[in-house]
């Protein structure tokens, strides 16, 4: 038999100890910690959902970094900080006589109930495009809820990841195509209206094509079922790394990027990628 690590039998052991109270108890004393942040704390009694928001949507991106590195600690530790700023929220709204953490708590319940129906009632959904397609439909008929399709699409996202929502919520409704090998038409057609506007140099018409193309290799990644934000993060990275090996190794050369030439980076570069970097 297999011997865990200490620190893996310590970590099951925690997990198995946390019973459903305790995890209650967690939540309440986080609860209290607010409320004595809120009132004592000059910063923290000083922000407002404006001057919180920019700090969201990094503390979010941050998680997303954890969550790409398969970082548990750090996965831990972002879900914190996002778990901070929700409870932050929620104080406000209630200082404002909106809402508080618990009505938050009921909507989400409320909802996830509604949504699920294969689950909380008696309709059948035994595939996961079934689910998708159900959740699409009741989001359409509740009340307050979407009145288009694509409605639910927020407008902040980013764009890739927009577009890859977007036609996910076109799929959920039956605008898809076929067969997913027909993507691959489109994917051309696009590449070759691309290839005549740059004959052109028309800068607008180029733009406007490149959106295209991007938007059709979007969907291609959707059919074939890879995410595109994560396959170009992943592409970043390995530039990242490999741009770094160039970089140190003409440091160590005593000499700069400037003064290289193209032949001399691209044989660091293949350095770089013979070491798997």
């Amino acid at each position: 038999m297999s011997q865990r690590h200490p620190s893996f039998m310590n970590n099951i052991d925690n997990l198995i100890m946390a019973t459903k109270e305790e995890k209650m108890e967690a939540f309440g004393r986080l609860l209290d910690i607010m409320d004595e942040l809120r009132i004592k704390c000059p910063w923290d009694r000083k922000q407002t959902n404006e001057s919180l928001r920019t700090n969201t949507i990094e503390e979010t991106y941050e998680l997303c970094e954890a969550l790409m590195n398969a970082d548990n600690e750090n996965i831990k530790k972002e879900l914190g900080d996002v778990l901070l700023h929700i409870v932050f929220y929620a104080k406000i709204g209630e200082e404002k006589g909106a809402f508080d953490i618990k009505s938050v708590c009921d909507s989400l319940c409320e909802k996830l109930i509604y949504r699920h129906p294969h689950v909380f009632g008696t309709v059948e959904a035994d595939t996961t495009q079934k689910v998708e397609q159900n959740w699409e439909q009741l989001k359409l008929k509740e009340k307050g809820g979407n009145k288009t399709v694509l409605e639910g699409v927020p407008s902040s996202l980013p764009s890739i990841v927009k577009a890859h929502r977007i036609q996910d919520k076109a799929r959920n409704v039956g605008f898809d195509w076929e067969e997913r090998t027909q993507v691959w038409d489109k994917v051309q057609e696009e590449f070759n209206e691309l290839k005549a506007e740059i004959d052109r140099m028309d800068a607008d018409r180029m733009e406007a094509e490149f959106g295209d193309l991007f938007f059709s290799l979007i969907n291609a990644a959707r059919l074939y079922k890879i995410n595109p934000d994560n396959a170009l993060e992943r592409t970043n990275q390995k530039f990242i790394r490999r741009f770094n090996y160039l970089e140190q190794a003409t440091i160590q050369k005593g000499r700069s990027l400037k003064e290289m030439s193209l032949e001399e980076m691209d044989r660091l570069w293949n350095e770089a990628k013979a070491k798997g970097l």
